[in-house]
């Protein structure tokens, strides 16, 4: 039996157990046609879950049902996942930040966001929001101090606490916590937009807006008062009654988000073909284990075409804040994981440099076509904290420098590595 998800496609706590899914490498379906405040009522699903709510996935076990439960089932069932850290500190760090992100963050939005659109039949009470308001902009401040230091929530790589801190973050986004709210937590937000841009994260949520302005309040229907009932003549004809559709409740929000738009097509597909498929070059530096100057290096050149990509140097401009090793590795990573848009266009080397502090990152990108790609610029805001330099490859000088920077050639300039991480 496969496992199937009862929720709706836009339902967030359905998100977390689709993205732990999609980590996971474990299949899971969406039940067929489910629709909130159907399907839910139904003897069928009251079997799985008494209180009617979503998600809940059925199982060759049985059903579960609490999300952050049934992505914990989830995220176990491959006995290799990273999900859980490599620690027991990392996996009591992660069940924390799970914790914070249900009881802190969640709860608060909820507060402040429900009310106000009318939600779960929630009334708006001012000194309510008020609070709510307050508690969460505390969970903010506490989020964005732990943020300023890690690109994610625990260790370098992304784990459960971050699927369900990302979910839970995203009902406020994209409802009531404006551009001008957000700004005041800047780790939180680069945080937020890093994970809802990761490959797994965008397959599962779209595309993902944040609001323009706090929303209305709702305004409460007053009860219709009964009329008296008189009793009618013989031939009084009966008056048809006409019953209005039953609206959709907006207990599961995300049902009235529309579906993403497809994008239009990147102008880069526009160009010329090329004689150098970046595929090719991918494969051949992953695959050289020996002789790589003589074969990845060589092999590079044979394949490079000055008129379908071009090459640049980078360097961080701010070299002299990079006092802390972890930190400024973190840096780099996320810099990589936000510069995953471009995987199809773009091949990199990111290196640290030095055996002490400071530390200088710099690093070497291959582009397709002769100029940075404008998209890249416009949504990685990590471009502006680089000087970039177009590699003039009639120049030998700066040629030996490309190739030492593919093949990590230590010392660097003089100087010893500190770490080299490659995108491809």
């Amino acid at each position: 039996m496969a496992l199937i998800l009862h929720a709706s496609s836009r339902n967030k706590n359905g998100f977390k157990v689709r993205i732990t899914a999609e980590y996971s490498g474990v299949k899971v379906e969406l039940a067929k046609n489910f629709e909130m405040g159907v399907s839910n009522k139904t003897p069928e699903f009251l079997q799985m879950n008494p209180l009617g709510k979503v998600p809940v996935l059925e199982t060759p076990d049985g059903p579960i049902f609490e999300s952050n439960a049934i992505a914990r089932y989830v995220a176990r069932l491959k006995g290799d996942n990273t999900l859980y850290g490599s620690s027991l500190i990392e996996y009591g760090h992660i069940e924390q930040w799970i914790d914070f992100a249900s009881m802190e963050v969640d709860a608060n939005i909820s507060r402040w966001c429900y009310p106000r659109l009318g939600w779960a039949n929630m009334v708006h009470l001012p000194p309510a929001e008020e609070a709510a308001i307050a508690a969460l902009k505390r969970a903010l401040t506490a989020l964005n101090t732990h943020l300023a230091a890690n690109t994610y929530l625990v260790g370098h790589c992304v784990t459960l606490a971050d699927i369900v801190m990302t979910c839970n973050l995203y009902v406020g986004f994209i409802h009531i916590m404006t551009k001008n709210f957000t700004s005041e937590f800047p780790h939180v937000e680069r945080y937020f937009w890093t994970m809802v841009n990761q490959p797994h994260f965008c397959k599962v949520m779209g595309e993902v807006k944040q609001a323009d302005s706090v929303p209305p309040v709702q305004s409460a229907k007053k009860p219709v008062p009964a009329k008296e009932s008189k009793p009618k003549t013989k031939d009084e004809p009966k008056k048809e009654i006409k019953k209005e559709s039953a609206k959709p409740k907006a207990e599961d929000a995300e049902e009235e988000e529309e579906a993403p738009k497809p994008k239009p097509k990147n102008p880069l597909d526009l160009l010329p073909p090329s004689k150098m498929v970046l595929d090719e070059w991918k494969r051949l530096y992953s695959n050289t284990k020996t002789n790589f100057h003589e074969v990845a290096i060589k092999g590079f050149w044979d394949m490079y075409d000055p008129d379908g990509y071009s090459l640049w140097f980078c360097e961080y401009k701010y070299n002299d804040e990079n006092t802390v090793s972890f930190v400024t590795l973190n840096k780099v990573s996320g810099f990589l994981q936000r510069m995953d848009l471009a995987r199809k266009y773009a091949f990199g080397k990111m290196l640290v440099i030095g055996s002490e502090a400071p530390y200088k990152v710099k690093g070497l990108w291959l582009f397709r076509g002769q100029e940075i790609p404008q998209f890249v610029i416009d949504e990685c805001y990590d471009m502006e904290l680089y000087e970039w330099s177009k590699v003039d490859i009639s120049d030998e000088a700066q040629k030996e420098r490309v190739n030492a920077m593919i093949e990590d050639l230590e010392p660097f300039e003089g100087e010893s590595l500190l770490d080299a991480k490659c995108f491809k």
